[in-house]
């Protein structure tokens, strides 16, 4: 899997660490990944990235990374999650009501959704109502588009809604919480596997759409707000520790997505976008 900027000016490979590799290259890291996986797990790694303790690895990563702390609300940090949800001072989105914009900073691929509801993503085959657990919204979508946005843990990891509208219904479904990155998919179906919410919601301009938070490795917490209704832009929620997933449904003639998105995706590259980005426009 490449990465491409929208001026096709840089690409790059998907980057994988060596323990990635052993966890999932090799039997013994996969003997670990089992309880590496596990919710119990999961929760001591949070404890962890919730304590003060955990505050040593941050000045690293944002050395590391490049990181510019002054466009944040704030510069200082209680602990490692504290740091990792940092806050924009402010978001720039594209305004119009015609265009959709991205919920997320994210590298994202489009999927078109067949009559099957199959399709494949990462060298694996999907249906859409094992991402859903439910057969029959996922049959609303056919013929559809799916924007799949993967968050690696330089990415902010706070979202938005790309509307104005209500919300229908949300529903948890627990699961595992392997890695997001490609590497993951040779083995696990994740999508599938990982711990996720699903919220469905009704927006002013694109229909009904189905909006899914997928967890990730080692902690990938989903923190979803309570709203019932909601303006463009508002903050939807945010990812604790762990690269993150989000999946946004449209129906069929409710979207145009961007061609060159379309086009990145053809070719398996995963486009970089920015929270509140366009990537298309309202079908007339």
């Amino acid at each position: 899997m490449k990465i491409i900027r929208r001026d096709s000016s840089f690409i790059e490979g998907v980057k994988i660490s060596k323990f990635q590799r052993f966890l999932y290259n090799t039997i013994a890291g996969r003997v670990f990944l089992k309880v590496l996986t596990l919710r119990f797990f999961s929760c001591v790694g949070g404890f962890f990235m919730n304590s003060f303790l955990s505050k040593v690895f941050i000045k690293s990563f944002v050395r590391k990374h490049e990181i510019d702390l002054s466009i944040y609300e704030k510069q200082t940090f209680k602990s490692y999650n504290d740091f990792f949800t940092r806050k924009l001072k402010k978001i720039n989105f594209n305004d119009s009501d015609n265009v959709l914009i991205s919920p997320c900073d994210a590298k994202l691929l489009v999927a078109r959704i067949n009559k099957s509801r199959v399709y494949r993503i990462k060298n694996t085959h999907y249906y859409l109502e094992d991402i859903l657990n439910d057969s029959l919204l996922a049959k609303e979508y056919e013929n559809g588009h799916m924007l799949i946005y993967r968050l690696e843990v330089t990415d902010y990891h706070r979202y938005i809604f790309i509307d104005e509208g209500d919300v229908i219904s949300t529903k948890k479904i627990k699961g595992r919480l392997h890695t997001v990155n490609p590497i993951a998919f040779r083995k696990y179906d994740v999508y599938k596997e990982n711990a996720r919410e699903v919220s469905v919601l009704n927006t002013k301009n694109f229909g009904k759409i189905v909006q899914v938070e997928v967890g990730a490795l080692m902690v990938g917490k989903i923190k979803n707000y309570e709203i019932n209704s909601f303006k463009r832009s508002e903050e939807k929620g945010l990812f604790l520790f762990g690269g993150s997933t989000i999946i946004v449904l449209v129906k069929e003639n409710q979207v145009i997505i961007d061609e060159d998105l379309l086009a990145n995706s053809q070719l398996e590259f995963e486009t970089m976008i920015k929270i509140g980005e366009r990537v298309g426009i309202k079908r007339r």
